[in-house]
């Protein structure tokens, strides 16, 4: 979503706008920028001139026909960004994202409906996107090894999505960032008051919580402040999952963000950055907007996609053991495959506890999709999940087998409109059912 990060100009025709591949780059600025976390909580962002293109160029079309999945039970170790379509390959000849045991320790875990979700499949390359509103500019685009569409910020200002009002007391965020060798942004994700400013122009810091991300130095921070604007959470540290390995352009990083009450958690990746008690005023009502701080320095830029909203912790036990029925969309797939991705951890150990507290009790494990697709592939891939989280359970927390049935349904049983962004990732689910 934000900023464009360049050190080359790149003359594209119009067929190529919003196609993108990193090349390499060399720093553009002399030194290191030094970080200025304590200018990021002014009242609203100066706008700076529009920068020129940046460091991507077109990429090629992915070739038809690649394999729709994976291997029964194979635990994720690419990054596929989506749940349904092929998998995109992130930074070839580089690293491969972790497996599912690194998110061992990984806590997180998912709202129990989706309210909102947004990957920009419905807005045309090279567009702001509809549902979106800012004080800047910005365009969605794609990017070569990576699927989908990704929304680029690329200027000093903000951003929010105007398909969600005031967050509910307890609800979840995720989405997938895109940081780009020596070319990233200081990025806010910010909740604010919901009585400001529509289009926050003038926002201050009363009843607000800001999350800064800054992958150019390796930090994050956090502020937060109460109805009189004083502050009352103030912090910076140093973070990893920016890192950027030798060789490679760009990696991606997972954001996971819980608003339980007053109650904030931040994870990125599998690490849990911030666990803050009071970062919320118990009196406020917050709605969610990003920002960037680019200090004036041209072509840095912000890229996401795949932003999930949802509402309620799952109460696991309870509709498992006394409803007899369970549904997440919390196991999430690598794209087309039938491979577990990493942060679906948290959701399978809460399912795999209440089952070893319950040894009486029997499953049975239903893969369900979206409707993108082949009707028969996405039978066969539904099936394919199913038994893959039955193998998860079984060899990461040693879930008996005989316990569990598995079945797939494809596209056949929607719970939701599949004509939108938000209808289709709350068909792309799991459900267990009591034996």
């Amino acid at each position: 979503m934000l900023g464009i990060c360049c050190c080359f100009i790149i003359q594209l025709q119009a067929q190529n706008l919003g196609r993108r591949i990193v090349l390499n780059t060399k720093n553009q600025t002399e030194g290191k920028v030094e970080s200025k976390t304590s200018e990021t909580v002014d009242k609203a962002f100066n706008k700076m001139e529009e920068g020129v293109n940046n460091l991507f160029k077109k990429k090629d079309k992915s070739p038809e026909g690649q394999n729709e999945s994976e291997s029964e039970g194979q635990i994720s170790d690419q990054n596929g960004m989506s749940s349904s379509g092929q998998s995109g390959e992130l930074n070839p000849g580089g690293s491969s994202s972790p497996s599912l045991q690194t998110y061992s320790n990984f806590d997180f875990i998912p709202g129990e409906r989706v309210i909102a979700f947004e990957d920009f499949s419905q807005d045309a390359v090279g567009d702001f996107p509809a549902r979106w509103n800012t004080n800047s500019s910005g365009e969605v685009v794609t990017i070569d090894g990576l699927e989908g569409k990704w929304m680029v910020f690329a200027d000093e200002g903000v951003l929010y999505p105007e398909f969600v009002e005031a967050l509910p007391e307890n609800c979840t965020i995720e989405f997938d960032l895109a940081v780009i060798k020596e070319n990233a942004v200081l990025t806010k994700l910010m909740f604010i008051d919901e009585n400001q400013s529509p289009n926050l122009l003038d926002a201050g810091n009363a009843n607000s919580t800001i999350i800064e991300l800054e992958p150019i130095v390796g930090n994050t921070a956090i502020f937060s402040f109460n109805a009189n604007g004083d502050a009352v959470v103030e912090n910076t540290k140093p973070q990893k999952q920016f890192f950027i390995p030798e060789g490679e352009e760009y990696t991606l990083v997972k954001v996971s963000i819980w608003k339980q009450k007053s109650r904030l958690r931040v994870y990125l990746n599998e690490s849990k950055v911030w666990d803050i008690p009071r970062a919320f005023q118990a009196e406020g009502k917050y709605r969610f907007a990003l920002g960037t701080a680019t200090f004036f320095i041209e072509n840095r830029e912000f890229l996401m996609s795949n932003l999930r909203f949802a509402v309620g912790q799952p109460d696991t036990r309870s509709k498992l053991i006394t409803d007899g029925k369970f549904i997440t969309q919390g196991i999430v797939f690598d794209s087309g495959s039938a491979s577990i991705k990493p942060e679906s951890f948290g959701v399978l150990k809460e399912i795999a506890s209440v089952l070893s507290e319950n040894p009486s009790v029997n499953v049975h494990i239903i893969g369900h999709t979206d409707s993108d697709g082949d009707l028969s592939l996405n039978q066969s891939l539904s099936q394919k999940r199913a038994e893959s989280v039955k193998s998860a359970l079984l060899g990461q927390f040693g879930i008996d087998a005989s316990r569990m049935s598995t079945e797939g349904k494809g596209e056949s049983e929607p719970i939701a409109d599949n004509g939108s962004p938000d209808g289709k990732a709350q068909n792309r689910r799991v459900e267990f059912i009591k034996k």
